[in-house]
């Protein structure tokens, strides 16, 4: 007997090896094996058995050994693998590693809990310090992997901590038991509620299609609801399910709606909980305890137990795309599960990729419309403001949204304001010689962070120490310019000194478990204006929210990508919709430097089939997608003239295959990014496999230099 094993090394191919007697009984695909390889010994997946007889030309070396005996990958779940990696162009083993969380494949990890126990604390002696007491609760917080977590919160040494555990302060101890990611928190049952005849047709074409259903509903529109019916209805014929939602922000608000119907059987994955967590929930859905899983898009490889729906809540998010190797979409790999598994697949939104969109007319989707929100919610009203007029010119809030903003507060209600900016301003600019202070590694401007007092940098998280004189001319003379939430926050507090303010951004929410601190704060009516970026843009529900504000509408207008008008659409629709989702009624109020774009129009109606025709007849002539595949052949190196010479040639050769249209090779948008010199090839062709097939046959006789990093973004997403 022989097994195909796919090692743990990116090297996309299989390597045969010899059963012996011992292991052929036990031996199943999908298993994790422990196999000799070259002089040292490897861990891999088995992809395949061939039975007895079977022979080789090579002398096979023996398998040493089954890591566990239960499967890591069922056959459907290898063969998904199969295909992401054939259409992404990706070693097959960095699909089967995506599929599996790190902390689950780490060598020796076991379902224990490392419990750190303080004797001083447990004796109730008042002497430990607070920060002996602080150190004490984030051990415990972080169980398995602590050490090297805990120096990294702490910028200490491993002997550092040891150190303490010597002189008493901490002990430890073992013990068997679920790490759970819900500890502590108390989540009320709920029951279904009556569906309106929007949400009833809905689930009705979910429950009775075998296309995938693309559930455009409006903000508000009850779409949820339909979700967990539909869930329901899965499970009450012994199946389970996957919800997928594209930010961690929006999974503790999700977990909490869908615990409370459906109790403990939920689990939660994603990157935010500790490795011991991840651990323990992965392993209780292999084991078909937990049967409905809820995460960002990794959730849509969970190994779920005859899955016979996945949901993909937001479907038009662009973070369900990976940016690293396997570049793949996790909205199109849920169809792709959902017609392998045989399970029914939900692409819910208010604001539709156009990809999804065109499948409609194509005939591949099924479409369910929700045109009215549920209950007593009603859309806002929308008032598009005009900033660049004298009144407003270098304002950041216009006299109307602080009209509105102090209605509010008179009223008690809540106001959401967005701006897609962190940090107090985005770049230091000298006003004397115009010089701009710049990260080294990358090219773009130091963003101003008051909070911290430093300039840091947004890609690679580089950082100085706010400069006092410019280092060109030594002009003290330095600008801050843009506006950035820290310091949005900072205004509104002196415009509304009354106003209570909770501001949300990646700066905000570092700490673990502060995403849901914040939003239950808001909840709880303990702040009265939520502001952020676009975590807070899509997929919150807070009753008594009445009015939202976006400012600096239109600066996603300006990106140099075909997408831009479709992703400032989306992005003002979700965000407006935050508003009015009870009784009482809601306002949103755009400001913006753009008063004529019709996208911005079109957002401030909600019309989207209206943006959609119009977006779409666009795309058709110009030939991009949802007309075509494109796809991005990207290039970096340290070496800027290597990279620059490559491309040019790649670029060449790839315009020269009958049935693609090529783009020149060009700088990216980010042209330097952690050191790196960034190019990139723009490809357009029928079917996403000629793309592929034309990159495999030139890296295959043009094989890139080692100092040059190559790989080709199938389906890209963004071309910055």
């Amino acid at each position: 007997m022989l097994a195909r094993v796919a090692i743990d090394l990116a090297l996309d191919r299989l390597f045969d090896y010899e059963v012996p007697d011992g292991l052929k009984k036990k031996l199943a695909v999908g298993q994790l094996l422990l196999v000799p390889f070259g002089r040292r010994e490897a861990r891999g997946f088995a992809m395949e058995i061939l039975p007895d007889g079977a022979e080789s030309e090579y002398d096979l070396k023996p398998v040493k050994s089954i890591v566990d005996e239960t499967p890591f990958f069922t056959s459907n779940l290898l063969e998904l693998a199969r295909s992401i990696a054939s259409y992404t162009a990706s070693p097959i083993e960095s699909a089967l590693r995506t599929a599996v969380p790190a902390a689950v494949l780490r060598p020796g990890a076991k379902p224990r809990e490392l419990v750190f126990v303080e004797p001083a604390l447990a004796a109730g002696d008042v002497s430990v310090t607070k920060r002996q007491q602080w150190l004490y609760e984030q051990i415990v917080r972080l169980g398995g992997g602590w050490m090297q977590q805990l120096c990294r919160e702490l910028k200490t040494t491993p002997s550092t901590i040891r150190e303490l555990g010597v002189k008493g302060l901490v002990t430890v101890k073992l013990r068997e038991r679920r790490r759970d990611p819900l500890v502590g928190r108390r989540v009320l049952p709920s029951r279904p509620l009556p569906l309106n005849d929007g949400q009833r047709a809905a689930l009705d074409a979910v429950l009775s299609s075998d296309r995938p259903v693309l559930l455009h509903g409006v903000t508000g529109s009850g779409k949820t609801e339909v979700y967990l019916q539909a869930i329901a209805a899965v499970l009450e014929r012994g199946r389970g399910a996957i919800v997928m939602v594209p930010e961690i922000a929006l999974t503790p608000q999700t977990v909490q709606r869908f615990v409370s119907r459906f109790g403990d059987c939920v689990a939660v994955l994603h990157s935010a909980l500790s490795d011991g967590e991840r651990y323990d929930e992965w392993h209780r859905i292999r084991g078909g305890k937990a049967r409905v899983v809820i995460g960002p898009r990794s959730a849509v490889f969970a190994p779920v137990r005859d899955l016979g729906l996945i949901v993909v809540d937001e479907e038009h998010e662009t973070s369900y795309k990976q940016d690293e190797t396997p570049r793949y979409n996790a909205r199109d790999v849920a169809v792709m599960r959902g017609a392998i598994e045989g399970a029914r697949v939900i692409l819910g939104s208010a604001t539709p990729s156009l990809e999804s969109w065109a499948n409609v007319s194509r005939g591949k989707y099924v479409l369910a419309s929700m045109p009215a929100r549920a209950g007593a919610g009603t859309p806002p009203r929308t008032l598009v403001v005009d900033m660049d007029v004298p009144d407003n010119r270098g304002r950041i809030f216009s006299k109307e949204l602080l009209d509105a903003l102090r209605l509010r507060l008179d009223r008690g209600e809540q106001s959401i304001l967005f701006l897609n900016r962190r940090g107090w301003a985005r770049s230091v600019r000298c006003e004397d010689c115009g010089h701009v202070l710049e990260c080294p590694d990358c090219s773009v401007p130091y963003t101003y962070h008051r909070a911290d007092s430093c300039c840091r940098c947004h890609v690679c998280g580089g950082w100085i120490p706010v400069p006092s004189e410019c280092p060109e001319c030594r002009s003290r003379r330095l600008d801050y310019r843009g506006i950035g939430t820290q310091r949005a926050e900072e205004a509104l507090s002196k415009c509304l000194p009354r106003a209570r303010i909770l501001r949300m951004d990646a700066d905000s929410t570092s700490r673990r478990n502060s995403h849901d601190d914040i939003l239950g704060a808001f909840r709880r009516h303990e702040a009265d204006v939520l502001l952020g970026t676009q975590m807070i843009a899509k997929g919150l529900d807070f009753p008594n929210v009445t009015l939202v504000g976006v400012l600096n509408a239109d600066s996603s207008l300006s990106m140099p990508d075909f997408r831009a008008a479709e992703r400032t659409f989306q992005l003002l629709a979700q965000v407006s919709g935050r508003a009015g989702r009870a009784e009482l009624p809601g306002d949103a109020i755009i400001q913006t430097y753009n008063c004529s774009s019709p996208v911005i129009l079109a957002a401030a109606k909600g019309d989207f089939a209206a943006f959609a025709a119009e977006e779409l007849a666009d795309r058709k002539e110009a030939w991009y997608p949802p007309f075509c595949h494109l796809s991005a052949v990207l290039m970096s190196s340290k070496d800027p003239k290597l990279v620059a010479d490559w491309a040019g040639m790649y670029s060449k050769s790839l315009s020269k295959i009958k049935g693609l249209t090529v783009g020149e090779a060009v700088p990216c948008a980010l042209e330097k990014a952690e050191g790196r010199y960034r190019w990139q090839i723009v490809v357009r062709s029928a079917s996403a496999g000629a793309a592929v097939r034309a990159w495999k046959w030139l890296v295959g006789v043009r094989p890139p230099p080692p100092a040059l990093r190559v790989a080709i973004d199938v389906d890209a997403i963004s071309l910055v």
